[in-house]
């Protein structure tokens, strides 16, 4: 096993894609010389030259379409968003298009393509630049949203969702660049659509991702403390979802809480409230609680930005509410 940051995994399984494969591509906004926002490209111009590691224009729907074409006719395209907040200016190519063309040609054709981005708040980028709009993806039939918190994860899942035949919308968030974690020294994939029981526990099941990964092992830290056991469950995936992990804890724990920055209206965890109470309600002790980020744009202040996603103190005082 090796140490190295969230990003460096990233670039690794870039390198490693692009040597086993001359179809993976890159397009994207500063990826090649400057190397992207936060160096997840760094060093592929050099190997792979211009014709692979592509700078684009500002014009996220034109970029985007290109890419979408390109996978139709056998290339494989990462496409690199520098926010996931600009996804909406791509929704016509990536809901209408990549997403539908396997079920509109009959399963004849696919878009093998992956789909880069970064949300989150925390680095005082204010509301348009602070977004978490996974729910958007989540939504629609035919797209796979991966968001891994860890180097492993990331490394290995990007991996997958490369050799995966799409489209993958692959969203990582920004204050997980610089974390640390370790991976093997040998290449690895991790497959779509297992979550990860990053912690075990008996007395209430924490259901996330991403950044809240952390976030929740931190809560589960206090608490264990204070004799309340939490096992936390890192989706990694979000479709597909790994049902089966989720339902067998909460039968164990028989209680759960889903925690996720996004807003908590028409976010993923109503979605998966529901799912444990259609599936699971004779297993439960309780309601399914969300602790989730508050229902407003994100300010740019630092301080009232805090205020407006979950803190690990937030996650301690609803699990200590439910128990």
């Amino acid at each position: 096993m090796t140490e190295i940051m969230y990003r460096e995994g990233l670039n690794r399984a870039l390198f490693e894609e692009m040597r086993l494969d001359e179809n993976v591509f890159l397009m994207g906004e500063g990826i090649a010389a400057r190397g992207g926002s936060y160096k997840v490209t760094e060093g592929l111009l050099a190997e792979f030259g211009a014709k692979r590691v592509v700078d684009t224009p500002l014009a996220e729907a034109t970029f985007t379409g290109a890419a979408v074409g390109a996978a139709i006719v056998g290339a494989r395209p990462i496409v690199e968003l520098l926010f996931v907040d600009f996804a909406p200016m791509t929704m016509d190519m990536v809901v209408n298009q990549a997403a539908k063309y396997k079920f509109m040609s009959g399963g004849q054709g696919t878009v093998p393509m992956v789909l880069r981005t970064q949300g989150g708040a925390g680095n005082g980028l204010a509301g348009q630049h602070s977004q978490s709009l996974e729910a958007l993806f989540y939504h629609i039939p035919g797209l796979k949203v991966v968001m891994p918190s860890t180097p492993y994860d990331a490394t290995g899942l990007l991996k997958s969702a490369i050799r995966d035949d799409g489209p993958v919308i692959f969203i990582e968030h920004k204050l997980l660049y610089m974390t640390k974690g370790e991976v093997p020294e040998e290449e690895f994939v991790i497959p779509l659509g297992k979550a990860d029981v990053k912690k075990e526990g008996s007395d209430i099941t924490l259901i996330t991702y991403s950044n809240m990964t952390l976030k929740c092992l931190e809560a589960a830290e206090i608490l264990e403390k204070e004799g309340i056991s939490v096992e936390v469950i890192d989706l990694r995936t979000l479709t597909p979802l790994d049902k089966e992990t989720i339902l067998s804890s909460i039968v164990k724990t028989g209680r759960g809480i889903v925690v996720h920055e996004a807003v908590k209206r028409g976010g993923i965890g109503g979605d998966i409230a529901s799912m444990i109470m259609e599936e699971a309600y004779d297993d439960l002790d309780g309601p399914i609680g969300r602790i989730c980020g508050k229902n407003t744009t994100i300010p740019y202040n630092k301080n009232l930005e805090k205020v407006c996603v979950p803190s690990t103190e937030d996650i301690v005082e609803g699990i200590l509410e439910m128990v």
